[in-house]
């Protein structure tokens, strides 16, 4: 499967396009399931640590709720930030749910990752790894 076998502007750029190849066939993509509403301002530290904590272990972290809220409103297009968040899970082999907390949009986020059948591994907020999550 390839991305995109031109750039933005629509030239040939075969070697963006066998990299990201690459990281899809090994399903390097993780999407980091963490609360954001209760807290936006902690919940944003925590989710970078998340993030940070991703990369060290050789993934690409998708985060959504730090990057959606710098230009949708929570309040008025949260329906979008759904419809582009579940788009998103699609390209990710894994979900990785962290803390205890469970939110309604960590709520969605979950059934949809269990109805594409991706595999869920839940961690506490110090980043280790968890018996399944509920």
């Amino acid at each position: 499967m390839c991305i995109s076998r031109t750039n933005h502007e629509g030239y040939p750029d075969p070697t963006a396009c066998a990299a990201l190849t690459n990281v899809m066939k090994e399903s390097r993509f993780v999407y980091i399931c963490s609360p954001y509403r209760s807290d936006p301002r902690i919940n944003v530290l925590r989710a970078r640590r998340y993030c940070r904590f991703a990369v060290s272990k050789g993934r690409v972290p998708l985060a959504p709720h730090l990057y959606f809220p710098q230009f949708l409103s929570e309040s008025s297009e949260r329906d979008v930030a759904f419809r582009m968040n579940y788009e998103l899970l699609k390209l990710c082999g894994e979900v990785w749910v962290f803390g205890a907390e469970r939110s309604e949009g960590m709520a969605w986020e979950l059934s949809r990752a269990k109805m594409l059948k991706k595999t869920i591994r839940c961690f506490n907020t110090s980043c280790e790894e968890v018996p399944p999550c509920r």
